[in-house]
């Protein structure tokens, strides 16, 4: 059986987030399984360069009802709460520290696009946070594992990539890798994730 953790120690360019080069050599490699590890349950599981748990996302089912999902570290600890924002046009999805329920850190809005490129969310950020410079834009496809989360500046922060058992063997839909750089906070891409999944995801 293939192993699931990274073997890779740096991520790719993501060739349809545009001519742009994406993460040249990302600080933190992480390899993301579409699955929980509790026995019955839906979720992510999020492993680093070495093979150790480093996220966890237990007990959520894809456009579940209640619209809120729970990122964890590895021993259960919640990190960031991820809420659909109720009657607002479009899809919408905050974030939010721990089980903090008041006060969002970032609004993730989809961009839908005609062609299925170019931006497909854009995150800001909320409160006191909320300037220009803190904003994100993901571009790319989801779908096909190929897209990258840019800062205000152009500058590749954070990219999703397929991960290979080996050179030119894909590992499906449901296992990929997750480059992020030293400027951006791995649980937040993490959590950016989360919600692309709910927004593209099967």
């Amino acid at each position: 059986m293939s192993r699931i953790f990274p073997n890779f120690p740096t991520v790719e360019p993501a060739p349809d987030a545009g001519d742009r080069t994406t993460v040249p050599a990302a600080a933190e490699t992480m390899t993301v399984w579409r699955k929980s590890l509790l026995f019955n349950c839906k979720g992510f599981t999020v492993f680093d360069s070495k093979g150790n748990l480093r996220f966890r996302v237990d007990n959520y089912s894809a456009r579940s009802s209640s619209g809120e999902i729970v990122l964890m570290d590895s021993s259960g600890k919640p990190l960031l709460t991820i809420r659909r924002k109720r009657l607002s046009l479009g899809e919408n999805w905050l974030i939010y520290d721990g089980e903090e329920a008041l006060k969002p850190r970032f609004s993730v809005r989809k961009h839908v696009t005609l062609f299925g490129s170019g931006e497909i969310a854009h995150v800001t950020p909320c409160g006191l946070r909320s300037h220009p410079e803190s904003s994100y834009a993901v571009e790319g496809s989801y779908s096909r594992k190929r897209c990258a989360i840019y800062d205000s500046r152009r500058r590749a922060v954070a990219e999703v990539a397929r991960k290979e058992a080996a050179p030119g063997v894909a590992l499906g839909g449901d296992v990929f890798r997750l480059g992020v750089q030293p400027d951006l906070e791995p649980a937040f891409a993490m959590a950016v994730v989360v919600i692309l999944d709910q927004m593209y995801g099967s």
